[in-house]
C-alpha cells in the first residue's frame, strides 16, 4: 500500500500520461511538424525557467510571433488542453491521497476531517451536552453565483469528468491485463474528443443558462454529498461517544444567487426569477421521484412475513381512495411499504400540478418518517437504513424549493421607487433631498401604519413598477414553493439605516411584511445590507446599531428570530482600497458589529462574498471560516461560491465531499475552541496585535490610492496593459462588466478587474500595497518583525493574510508581466507605473518570506508550490501569444474574427492554467 506522505510520483505519471495522449493527438491532427513546434515550445519554457538566458527568451518571442494560422491555434489550444489534463491529475490525486488515508491504520486520522474535529471535541472534554450545543450552533451556507469567471463550457467540463472517472478506475489493484487495455482505450477517446471539442461558446449565455449551469452541480453531486456530510458527523459521533444519542441538524446547505441577482443585471426579470424557482423545483422533484422508486424496489416486506400496525395499514387504504385512480394501486396487496410507495410517488408528480400533490415538503417528510417508524418493529435495533434516513435528510435539506434563492438589488433602485410612491400619496415631493434623519421619520411613520401605501391604480414608472413586481413575485414564491425559497433580500451598496428600510416598506406594501391592527407583525423576509466599500464597512456598526434601536425594525427581527444577516463585499473594498485594507476593514467590521449586536440580543449571521481569486477574498473554504473572528463563528457562516470555484469543487463527488467535510471540520473545531475559552477575554483578540494591523492598513492603504487613484496615468495603464478590453469578447456571463455601461473607473466591476490583472500576470488586487504596509511596520522598531512573526505563528486572521499573499506572489510572474508593457502606448508611463509594481512586488516578497520563515514562497504547502512550478512553463507560451495577438489586433484598422478567436483562447487557456481568476 502506498503511504500517505509519499511524494508525488503518482500524480506525475498521471500528468506524463495525459500529456503523451495528447503527443500523440497532436502528431495525428497536425503531423510530426506541429508536435515539434510545441514540443520545441514546451521545453524552451521549461529550461528559461529553470536557468534564464535572454538569447534562448528573445529567440522563443521571435519564433511564438511568427507563427501563422492555423498553426498557431493549434499551438494555443495545445497549451490550454494540457492544463485541463494537469487540473484532472491533481484533482484525481487528491482523491487518492484522501483514499490512502481511510486505508491508514486506525490510529491515522486525516487532517482537516469530520472525525478529526470530532476528536478536537473529545480532547477538549466537553461535556455531551455541551457538544450538542456546539453541534446546534453549527450553520454553513453556501450560496452558488454566476459570477462571470468560468471560461469552460459545461460540454469540456463533462469530458474531464469522464476522463477523472478513468483515471481513479486506474487506481484499482484488481484490474485485469484486458480492463487496463480498455481503460487506455477510453482514455484515448476521451482526450481526443476534449481536443476535438470547440471550447469557446459562440453566444452569451443567458440567465436561465446560468441557472441550469449552476443546478447542474446539485443534479450531480450536492444533492447526494450534502447528506453524506450529515451522515458522516452522526457515525463520527457515534464512534466516539457510543453510549449517547446524538441529533445532528441540518447545519450545511447550499443557496443560489442565480436568477435572484438584479444588481447590474437587466436581465434578471420577475419573470426569470419565477422560470428559476420552477427549474429548482423540478429537479428536486425528479430526484425524490428516482429515490422513491429504488426504495419501492428494496421495500419488499410483505404482511405475511412481517406485521404492520393497524394505523398504517389503515393510513395506506384511505391514502390509495383518495389519491390513486383506477390501476395506479401497487397491485400486491400484501406488499405495504410499496403501496404506501406507489401513493407518495403520485403525489410527488402531482406537486404545482393538481390538488393531490403534496402541498409543502413537510407532508413528503411526515410520510418518509411514518415508513421510517414502522420499520423499527421489525428491523435490528443497532442497523439503520441508511437508503430511507437519506432521503430523509434530502427532503429537510432541499424541500420543494432546492435552493433558497437571495434577491439582490441596488439602494438606489429602491430610494427612487420609494421616492415616487411618496410623492403619488403626497407624502413629500422632496425624498431624495431629505437627510437621513428625515427618511427614517418617514419611513418608520409609513411601516407604523398597517394601511397600505400604494395607490395600485395609479400608473407609476415602469422603473418603479419593476422593483414592486419584484417584491410581489417574493410574496408569491412563497405560497407556490414556500417560505424556504426566498428568504433574505440583499441592498448592494448600503450606506445608510434608510436603505434596509425602504425595502421593509416595498415588502409591506406587498404583503410580506404586515402591521396588523393590534400591534403585531409578520414578517417574512430578511432584510441585509451589503457592505462593500471602505468607507461603508467603517459605517457598518452605525448602521446596524441605529436600525436595532428603532422599535419598528426591531420588531422586524424579532420575528425573524432575532436573527440579522450582513453581507461583507470582499471585491470592490479591494479595489477601492487594496486587499490588505480590505480584508483588514473586513475583520474590524465584523467585531464591532458583532459586539455591538450581541448588546441587543440580536445573533448575527455574516455573509461573506468572496470569489474564486485572491483578490476577491478567495482561497481555501475551511482556511476563510477558521480566518474570521472566532467570536462570530456560533450564530453561523454564509459564504459565496462562484465562477471556476464551482467545477473546480463541485464537479466531482470526492473532490465536493473533501472540501464540505473540511468547511464542516474547520467550523467544529472553532466553535470548540470558542468554548473551552468562553470566560477567557483574551481569546478572541490581542489588542497589540490589533493596533498593529491598524497601522500596517493605514500606510498599505495609502500606497496603493497613490497609484490607483493618485497616478492620473493609471488607469490608461489599467486599460492598455491588460486584455480588459478582448474579456468583453468572451462569452461568459450574462451580467455586463460595468454598472451602468459606464467607463468609469467606480463603476467597473470587480470581477473583470481582477480578471484582466490575472491575465497579464501582475495579479495587483491580490497584493499590491500589502509590502509597503508590512515593510514599514517591520522596520519601524526593533521587536515589530519579531511580533509580526508571533502573529503568523499563533493569529489565523493573519496567518491565512500571509499566506494568500505569498500565493498571490508565486502566482504572479513580474518577467512575463513585463512583455505586457509593450501594449501601453506612452513608453514612459509603462517604465514608471510598471516599475513601482515591480519595486512593491520585490519588497512585499523580502518581508513575506521574513515573517513566515520560509525560504521560498509557499515552502509550507509544498504541493501547492509544486503545481505552480509544474504549470509557470506551460502558461509562459500563451501569455506571449496574447500579447502579440492584442498588439497586432490594436494596430490594424480591421478587425480579424480569426485573431480575436485566438486572443480569447489564450484568455480560457491563461485561467485553466491559473486556476482561480476571477
Amino acid at each position: 500500500m502506498i503511504k500517505v506522505e509519499d511524494n508525488n510520483s503518482l500524480l506525475r505519471n498521471d500528468v506524463k500520461k495525459l500529456g503523451n495522449i495528447l503527443g500523440d493527438i497532436l502528431k495525428q491532427h497536425g503531423g510530426e511538424e506541429l508536435f515539434n513546434i510545441v514540443e520545441g515550445i514546451r521545453e524552451t519554457t521549461k529550461d528559461l525557467r529553470k536557468n534564464y538566458n535572454e538569447v534562448s527568451y528573445d529567440k522563443l518571442k521571435k519564433e511564438i510571433h511568427e507563427l501563422q494560422s492555423p498553426t498557431r491555434q493549434h499551438v494555443i489550444r495545445a497549451f490550454s488542453i494540457y492544463f485541463h489534463l494537469v487540473n484532472i491529475a491533481e484533482q484525481n490525486h487528491r482523491i487518492r491521497r484522501a483514499r490512502q488515508y481511510q486505508l491508514e491504520d486506525d490510529g491515522v486520522i486525516q487532517p482537516i476531517s469530520i472525525e478529526s474535529a470530532v476528536t478536537t471535541m473529545k480532547a477538549n472534554n466537553h461535556s455531551d451536552e455541551v457538544i450538542q450545543q456546539i453541534i446546534n450552533d453549527l450553520s454553513i451556507e453556501l450560496i452558488i453565483t454566476a459570477h462571470p469567471t468560468e471560461a469552460t463550457k459545461r460540454t469540456v467540463l463533462e469530458i474531464q469528468k469522464r476522463i477523472s472517472s478513468i483515471l481513479q478506475e486506474f487506481d484499482n489493484p484488481m484490474l485485469t491485463k484486458k480492463e487496463r487495455k480498455h481503460l487506455d482505450g477510453s482514455l484515448v477517446n476521451e482526450v481526443t474528443a476534449l481536443w476535438q471539442t470547440d471550447e469557446l461558446r459562440h453566444r452569451k449565455p443567458t440567465v436561465l443558462d446560468e441557472v441550469k449551469n449552476g443546478i447542474y452541480y446539485f443534479d450531480q453531486t450536492l444533492f447526494d454529498v450534502l447528506p453524506d456530510i450529515h451522515s458522516e458527523l452522526e457515525e463520527q459521533l457515534d464512534n466516539y461517544y457510543p453510549t449517547n444519542t446524538w441529533e445532528v441538524p441540518n447545519f450545511l446547505s447550499f443557496g443560489s444567487w442565480i436568477g435572484g441577482d438584479r444588481d447590474g443585471n437587466p436581465f434578471v426579470t420577475p419573470e426569470v426569477t419565477w422560470e428559476t424557482l420552477k427549474l429548482q423545483r423540478a429537479l428536486a422533484l425528479k430526484k425524490y421521484d428516482e429515490h422513491l422508486v429504488d426504495l419501492m424496489k428494496r421495500f419488499s416486506q410483505s404482511t405475511t412475513r412481517i406485521s404492520f400496525s393497524d394505523d398504517f395499514i389503515q393510513s395506506v387504504e384511505e391514502e390509495e381512495k383518495t389519491y390513486l385512480k383506477k390501476g395506479e394501486a401497487w397491485p400486491v396487496k400484501t406488499e405495504m411499504y410499496r403501496r404506501k410507495f406507489a401513493v407518495m410517488l403520485k403525489r410527488v408528480r402531482q406537486v404545482g400540478k393538481s390538488k393531490s400533490g403534496y402541498n409543502n415538503s413537510e407532508e413528503l417528510i411526515d410520510d418518509l418518517l411514518m415508513i421510517q417508524k414502522s420499520t423499527k418493529d421489525h428491523q435490528p435495533s443497532d442497523n439503520k437504513l441508511k437508503t430511507l434516513n437519506k432521503l430523509i435528510r434530502q427532503v429537510q435539506l432541499f424541500g420543494f424549493h432546492l435552493a433558497t434563492l437571495d434577491i439582490r438589488n441596488h439602494s438606489g433602485e429602491h430610494e427612487t421607487a420609494i421616492s415616487e410612491i411618496l410623492k403619488v400619496v403626497n407624502i413629500t415631493d422632496n425624498y431624495p433631498s431629505f437627510s437621513e434623519e428625515e427618511k427614517l421619520k418617514v419611513l418608520e411613520k409609513v411601516l407604523q401604519d398597517p394601511r397600505p401605501l400604494m395607490l395600485l391604480n395609479e400608473d407609476y414608472t415602469k422603473e418603479t413598477q419593476e422593483i414592486f413586481d419584484n417584491f410581489k413575485l417574493i410574496k408569491q414564491a412563497h405560497d407556490e414553493f414556500g417560505p424556504r425559497s426566498i428568504e433574505v433580500y440583499l441592498v448592494s451598496m448600503t450606506q445608510s439605516a434608510s436603505d434596509l428600510l425602504e425595502v421593509l416598506v416595498l415588502a409591506k406594501e406587498a404583503g410580506i411584511y404586515r402591521l396588523h391592527a393590534d400591534g403585531t407583525v409578520e414578517s417574512g423576509l430578511h432584510v441585509a445590507p451589503l457592505l462593500e466599500t471602505v468607507n461603508d464597512l467603517i459605517a457598518g456598526p452605525e448602521i446596524m446599531k441605529t436600525l436595532f434601536k428603532m422599535d419598528v425594525y426591531r420588531n422586524h427581527i424579532h420575528e425573524r428570530g432575532d436573527h440579522q444577516e450582513i453581507m461583507l463585499g470582499y471585491s470592490d473594498g479591494s479595489k477601492d482600497g487594496g486587499t490588505l485594507t480590505a480584508n483588514w476593514k473586513l475583520f474590524k467590521a465584523q467585531q464591532e458589529i458583532h459586539d455591538m449586536a450581541k448588546e441587543f440580543n440580536i445573533a448575527l449571521k455574516f455573509f461573506h462574498g468572496r470569489g474564486g481569486s485572491l483578490g476577491r477574498g478567495g482561497g481555501p473554504l475551511n482556511r476563510s471560516i477558521l480566518s474570521q473572528p472566532v467570536e462570530t463563528l456560533g450564530d453561523g457562516v454564509k459564504i459565496t461560491e462562484q465562477g471556476e470555484v464551482l467545477s473546480s469543487r463541485y464537479l466531482l463527488k470526492d473532490i465536493a465531499y473533501r472540501n464540505l467535510e473540511q468547511a464542516a471540520s474547520a467550523l467544529i473545531s472553532a466553535s470548540s475552541k470558542v468554548w473551552n475559552h468562553a470566560s477567557d477575554e483574551g481569546f478572541f483578540r490581542d489588542q497589540a496585535w490589533e493596533d498593529a494591523m491598524e497601522e500596517i492598513s493605514q500606510n498599505s492603504l495609502d500606497k496603493y490610492q497613490s497609484l490607483v487613484f493618485g497616478d492620473e496615468d493609471f488607469l490608461t495603464y489599467f486599460k492598455q496593459t491588460t486584455p480588459l478590453e478582448e474579456l468583453r469578447e468572451l462569452n461568459i456571463g450574462s451580467r455586463p462588466m460595468s454598472r451602468k455601461g459606464s467607463e468609469k473607473f467606480e463603476d467597473l466591476r470587480a470581477i473583470p478587474w481582477v480578471f484582466a490583472w490575472t491575465q497579464c500576470r501582475q495579479m495587483l488586487p491580490a497584493w499590491f500595497a500589502a509590502g509597503t504596509g508590512l515593510h514599514s511596520f517591520a522596520s519601524k522598531d526593533d521587536g515589530n518583525l519579531e511580533m509580526l512573526q508571533d502573529m503568523y505563528q499563533k493569529w489565523p486572521f493573519f496567518q491565512s493574510t500571509i499566506n494568500n499573499l505569498q500565493m498571490a506572489l508565486m502566482t504572479a510572474d513580474m518577467q512575463t508581466a513585463k512583455e505586457y508593457m509593450t501594449l501601453v502606448e506612452d513608453k514612459s508611463i509603462a517604465d514608471r507605473i510598471f516599475g513601482e509594481i515591480q519595486q512593491e512586488y520585490n519588497k512585499t516578497k523580502d518581508v513575506l518570506l521574513k515573517i513566515s520563515g520560509n525560504e521560498e514562497l509557499l515552502d509550507h504547502t509544498p504541493n501547492i508550490q509544486e503545481s505552480i512550478h509544474r504549470r509557470n512553463p506551460y502558461v509562459d507560451p500563451l501569455n506571449f501569444l496574447q500579447v502579440d495577438l492584442i498588439q497586432s489586433m490594436r494596430e490594424s484598422d480591421e478587425k480579424s474574427e480569426e485573431r480575436l478567436t485566438d486572443v480569447l483562447l489564450t484568455i480560457s487557456g491563461v485561467a485553466a492554467g491559473l486556476v482561480n481568476t476571477g
